[in-house]
């Protein structure tokens, strides 16, 4: 990472949105919900699936909640009606979860039973340590409700990750596991790089070696060849493991795990509420801020 890249992104918050919305979108499937559909049409060409996502968070009032969990329904009407090969992922705070639990809970469940009822999968995506807590609570009450078809995912830079992993095992779960991106304190989260690759790998293989469903969601070159290492030793077969990525990120890469035999499944997000996911991105990856940069200096 160099410093220009770094000074870049400590800027964002002054770069005119014009600017960052011209480098996001290759982040971002479009506004629409046709947009997402035809990414991932692209993508199953590519040999890849995908996971659909309408960008959104941290919604404060019911009215928008109940509008977010209706886009939500619709993804998966598309996903349905397409025939495509894609599930939905949801944040909890925009089904309403900072309004009122039962309300969020009844969101979340509505879109998991309709997804049931179409043979779909709902993933629950893990927000900041402020809800962890209650997305691995929602999790355990679906599955306990008999719901198969819903997961969870677990940031590997997260002291408490190992021990939430082995709390979910008894349940054969689907886990995402990536490294994180929210800023967190050091008292819950580990600040090295190294230390945080260090626990991906080991949360990795605990996954591997149970019955969980795998999916190794990373671009960190030195956790993938890890994790194909782990695959073959422990899953060779391929069974119930996949990799996932962002939309935009190491295409070449990509490319080359569809290659291996490697199942690949690319995370599209599509809507209106995209700087908010754009920055995060941009703070995640600081070389693409030079992009940002280039942008900034000529004007494409």
């Amino acid at each position: 990472m160099s410093l220009f890249n770094t000074l870049v992104v400590a800027t964002l918050p002054i770069i005119p949105k014009r600017i960052v919305k011209s480098v996001a979108q290759r982040y971002i499937a479009g506004d629409a919900l046709s947009d997402a559909v035809r990414v991932t049409q692209q993508l199953m060409s590519k040999g890849a699936c995908s996971t659909i996502d309408v960008l959104g968070e941290f919604v404060s009032s019911r009215e928008r909640a109940v509008s977010e969990t209706a886009s939500q329904g619709a993804v998966l009407d598309a996903i349905r009606d397409n025939g495509l090969d894609s599930y939905l992922s949801v944040k909890l705070t925009s089904l309403g979860l900072d309004i009122d639990r039962d309300f969020a809970y009844s969101n979340l469940r509505m879109l998991v039973e309709r997804a049931k009822s179409f043979g779909l999968f709902v993933r629950m995506d893990m927000e900041n340590t402020p809800y962890t807590d209650v997305t691995l609570e929602f999790y355990r009450r679906l599955r306990s409700e008999g719901f198969e078809n819903v997961g969870v995912v677990i940031q590997a830079y997260l002291h408490r990750s190992e021990a939430d992993i082995r709390s979910l095992l008894d349940y054969a779960p689907s886990v995402r596991l990536c490294k994180g991106i929210y800023v967190e304190d050091a008292s819950v989260a580990i600040k090295d790089p190294d230390g945080i690759r260090a626990n991906y790998k080991k949360l990795l293989g605990i996954l591997l070696t149970g019955q969980a469903r795998v999916h190794i969601a990373t671009h960190d070159e030195s956790l993938i060849v890890d994790a194909e290492r782990q695959v073959a030793a422990h899953r060779s077969t391929g069974h119930n493991v996949e990799f996932q990525m962002l939309l935009g990120v190491r295409e070449d890469r990509r490319d080359s795990l569809i290659r291996g035999g490697h199942r690949v499944r690319i995370y599209v997000p599509f809507g209106d509420d995209w700087y908010g996911y754009s920055t995060r991105r941009l703070k995640e990856n600081p070389q693409v801020a030079g992009y940002v940069a280039k942008a900034v200096l000529t004007g494409r």
